[in-house]
């Protein structure tokens, strides 16, 4: 696994997660599953077991150097790209695909999200081993997709093409279409064909794959992150990027890549995903009382309250009545009460919050 390397993106705030997740500490960064371990500590801890430790790099925002090297201090300075500008997933990928170009031609790349939920690491990790298998030996893209357990709105789509094994491997198909988050209607169609898988987000190609995919649907942004072929692991490497950040598209690796090429291919897997997004999702999958409530304090006191996800400092005591599937955060002096079914508004509170109250709450 030497010529396997792991790129972890890191540089989101997590509105949707607010107010617990904010701009200075956003979600990657906390514990809020209570394991010990934060969501990007055990996203890592999950690929050292696939990847060398010296082969990771963490993508995240320059404004988040010291929180990344506090809580993994495993990885030398030089493993942290530290982006100036926020740029969506495209030039996150072409940055850490050029930099590892420098350092190993015939690499195999993992690329992932920092906060993702797997319940069976074992069942991720074989899918993992036998993606890189496959994109070692072809030319290919190949995203994880999930099987849906529900009509899920907050997920993208993949759609197979046919259910014909591809190099004998059962659950590997080629992809005919990408669909972004469908109403609820479009989603139980979907279901219902048996055709359609979520869209995890975690990545893995050859490196000579993702780089010539740059160049023939991404050129513009693959012709900045050329230019710096001579300056990264150099003191000009961050001027370069200020002023390549400044003029790269805003884009996304899905829409700018992988809805147009032609080869691209998807792991059909079920290990118990989930992208951990939303208060929803993290309500989901969490341990519920007998009244189907989630709660978070050791001073919470709830009457009556059904199907609510409750996060509440340890010091706060905290008596609910009568609520039922609601949300209710506290954190540092912002109080958040929502009903679940309502989430998605979310991030217009974030938004009016910062137009007519100021930064210092979000």
């Amino acid at each position: 696994m030497n010529n396997t390397y792991c790129v972890i993106m890191a540089g989101g705030i997590g509105s949707r997660f607010w107010p617990l997740s904010k701009s200075n500490m956003p979600k990657q960064f906390l514990d809020i599953l209570g394991t010990g371990r934060t969501f990007i500590q055990q996203t890592y801890d999950r690929f050292t077991k696939i990847c060398p430790n010296d082969n990771f790099f963490i993508v995240t925002s320059v404004d988040y150097k010291e929180l990344v090297m506090e809580q993994l201090p495993e990885l030398k300075e030089s493993q942290i790209l530290l982006e100036p500008l926020r740029r969506s997933t495209a030039p996150c990928i072409a940055y850490a695909s050029y930099k590892i170009q420098k350092i190993n031609p015939k690499a195999n790349i993992i690329v992932s999200s920092s906060d993702h939920f797997i319940q069976q690491e074992d069942a991720f990790l074989e899918e993992i081993r036998k993606g890189i298998e496959f994109v070692s030996k072809n030319d290919a893209l190949l995203t994880l997709g999930i099987q849906p357990n529900r009509p899920e709105t907050g997920y993208g789509y993949i759609q197979i093409e046919s259910n014909r094994a591809i190099e004998s491997v059962a659950n590997l198909h080629k992809v005919k279409t990408f669909t972004e988050k469908p109403d609820i209607e479009l989603a139980k169609i979907f279901i219902e064909s048996g055709e359609f898988f979520w869209n995890s987000g975690i990545f893995i190609w050859s490196l000579p794959s993702i780089l010539k995919a740059f160049n023939t649907h991404l050129s513009s942004i693959s012709e900045l992150f050329e230019r710096g072929s001579r300056l990264y692991g150099t003191s000009d490497e961050i001027p370069f990027l200020n002023k390549t950040y400044s003029e790269c598209q805003n884009i996304s690796i899905d829409y700018g890549i992988m809805e147009k090429a032609t080869n691209v291919y998807v792991l059909c897997s079920d290990f118990g995903w989930s992208d951990l997004g939303t208060w929803g999702s993290l309500y989901e999958n969490s341990i519920k009382d007998n009244q189907g409530n989630v709660v978070t304090g050791k001073n919470v006191m709830l009457y009556g309250a059904k199907d609510c996800i409750v996060n509440m400092p340890n010091e706060k005591l905290v008596v609910l009545h009568g609520l039922e599937g609601y949300i209710v955060v506290e954190s540092e002096e912002t109080l958040l009460v929502c009903r679940k079914e309502d989430e998605q508004q979310i991030r217009q509170f974030v938004n009016d919050v910062r137009m007519n109250k100021g930064e210092q709450y979000i």
